[in-house]
């Protein structure tokens, strides 16, 4: 139930060169009003201190519901300062083991001031109101459906969830007690999806249902599927400010990684690991055969590799979706 190997490696490989934005690391560096919300034997912790923590660690924590992240945060900064007092108390500020560190924390805090500063002022209100523009024309008015299932391994078994659901039992509850994907966590919910975006067997048993109704035993190389429709609708782009956020992480995204290529160009970067030159090339092969696998399906979607994703415009949420990639027909 997993992605193929490769496209794995592939996320491995490009992660290292892209710096992935939340929609925290998006904001300006300094906040409107600097509170001080917290006090550590006199240290004062104040908003600015908290929005960049979240910058650090949120990304490492997505599944902390959005109404305790702050409270969260707060006490992550309480106990990094309580350790580092502790730390400069019993002279930890003179050791090797803490200027390298330092060294290295001064770099990234440098980067991420750069980006704050040089890069994020550079995405415009009507930059991304022109983005949305030309990629909304492209989307299509198809259709999708909005589906739960549940995945066993035997038809035998799958036989039997339907018998329980025939008694009454409610299909979430199965889900949940009996799938093998992650979509067991949203009770076997995948979300909105096109046809094109699972694997044949499956998209045929769905998109054939009518809301409401559950499909017989269905079988693909994942294994065997319960099927319920939960609704169908046409595709269209989203209103504007509904995904602007996105849009202008999306660019960001874009800039900075055009800085990073145009800062290699003037660079002189050397690997002396041959484990390492390897690597970057078998990195550098992935990320043209991606960029070129892209180019090739974008015309009969609409799409264009230009740095903009399309699919943030139609408003569907990731959160509700959470077994959707083990579902996903794989990319040739």
């Amino acid at each position: 139930m997993q992605r193929p190997q490769k496209f794995i490696k592939l996320a491995a490989l490009t992660a290292v060169s892209l710096m992935l934005l939340t929609p925290a690391f998006a904001q300006t560096a300094e906040p409107k009003e600097d509170k001080v919300v917290a006090v550590v034997n006199g240290h004062e912790i104040k908003t600015s201190e908290v929005q960049m923590a979240a910058e650090d660690i949120l990304g490492q924590l997505p599944d902390i519901p959005p109404k305790l992240r702050y409270p969260y945060i707060v006490e992550y900064l309480v106990e990094r300062h309580l350790l580092a007092q502790a730390a400069v108390k019993e002279g930890i500020g003179d050791s090797e083991e803490y200027k390298r560190r330092l060294a290295l924390y001064q770099a990234k805090a440098l980067r991420d001031a750069y980006f704050a500063q040089t890069i994020v002022p550079t995405v415009t209100e009507e930059e991304m109101k022109k983005a949305y523009d030309t990629e909304s024309a492209k989307v299509a008015q198809t259709e999708r459906i909005r589906a739960r299932h549940i995945l066993v391994a035997s038809e035998q078994e799958a036989k039997q969830i339907l018998a329980r659901l025939e008694k009454g039992e409610k299909f979430e509850d199965l889900a949940k007690q009996y799938s093998l994907d992650g979509s067991k966590e949203y009770g076997g919910d995948l979300g909105y999806f096109t046809a094109p975006e699972m694997v044949p067997e499956f998209s045929k048993a769905a998109f054939a249902l009518k809301p409401g109704e559950v499909s017989q035993p269905v079988k693909t190389d994942f294994g065997w599927h319960v099927i319920k429709l939960e609704d169908r609708k046409m595709g269209g782009a989203q209103p504007y400010d509904q995904v602007k956020t996105a849009i202008r992480n999306i660019l960001l995204r874009k800039k900075t990684q055009e800085k990073i290529i145009s800062l290699r160009l003037q660079s002189k970067v050397e690997l002396k690991d041959p484990d390492l030159v390897r690597f970057a090339e078998e990195a550098r092969k992935l990320r043209q055969k991606a960029v070129q696998q892209r180019k090739d399906s974008a015309a009969p979607q609409g799409e264009q590799p230009d740095g903009t994703d399309a699919p943030a415009l139609t408003g569907e949420e990731p959160t509700t979706g959470g077994g959707k990639s083990d579902m996903q027909a794989p990319q040739q």
